[in-house]
């Protein structure tokens, strides 16, 4: 349980936002709640006003992401907004091309990660997105208003995540931006 208009930061890892409810399987000092991310049954209806949740959807198969998008969807307030950062399909395929690397998109791609605290368990991303996609899947899950979002103009832009992931460097003038950042509305 929390309080009505939580912030809620769903499979945060070692990125803590100040004023976020860190919720996440791994062990970090800052996380409020050590759990799996699809069952968020410990929150009532309606508590958060806002959930973010950057490259972590794509941990889950395709099959279980509208399933998984609903149950964030109970948690939030009509109206509140889901965030997420998902590692963009279209935008690999630019850095494949413009690399000539297999290896450039590797990473993304499939997201070979051992969690602190997960007994050495290695995940894997388990599917990839579009903007068409995800917009399909986001709706089917209750949502509305389902829009790209810049990074920069978010409340938490100053603390580096994934959602601000480019080839080959932010830095460079012509670097491709690798994260779908998308957010969407909570549908009555």
């Amino acid at each position: 349980m929390c309080s009505k208009g939580a912030k809620l930061h769903l499979g945060c890892g070692s990125v803590h936002l100040p004023g976020f409810i860190s919720v996440d399987r791994a062990a970090y000092e800052h996380i409020d709640f050590q759990q799996d991310v699809r069952d968020l049954s410990n929150f009532g209806d309606e508590e958060a006003s806002l959930i973010y949740a950057c490259h972590v959807l794509e941990y889950f198969d395709l099959r279980e992401a509208v399933d998984v998008l609903r149950e964030w969807r109970r948690v939030l307030e009509p109206g509140g907004v889901l965030r997420l950062a998902v590692p963009d399909f279209d935008a690999l395929l630019k850095v494949y091309w413009a690399s000539g690397s297999l290896p450039a998109i590797l990473g993304p791609l499939y997201g070979r990660m051992v969690p602190a605290g997960n007994g050495g368990r290695v995940i894997y991303h388990r599917t990839v997105y579009t903007f068409p996609l995800l917009s399909t899947i986001l709706s089917a899950a209750g949502f509305r208003g389902i829009r790209r979002y810049n990074w920069r103009d978010t409340g938490h832009a100053s603390v580096d995540d994934c959602s601000q992931a480019y080839w080959p460097d932010i830095d460079d003038r012509d670097a491709i931006h690798i994260s779908l950042n998308v957010e969407a509305v909570r549908a009555e």
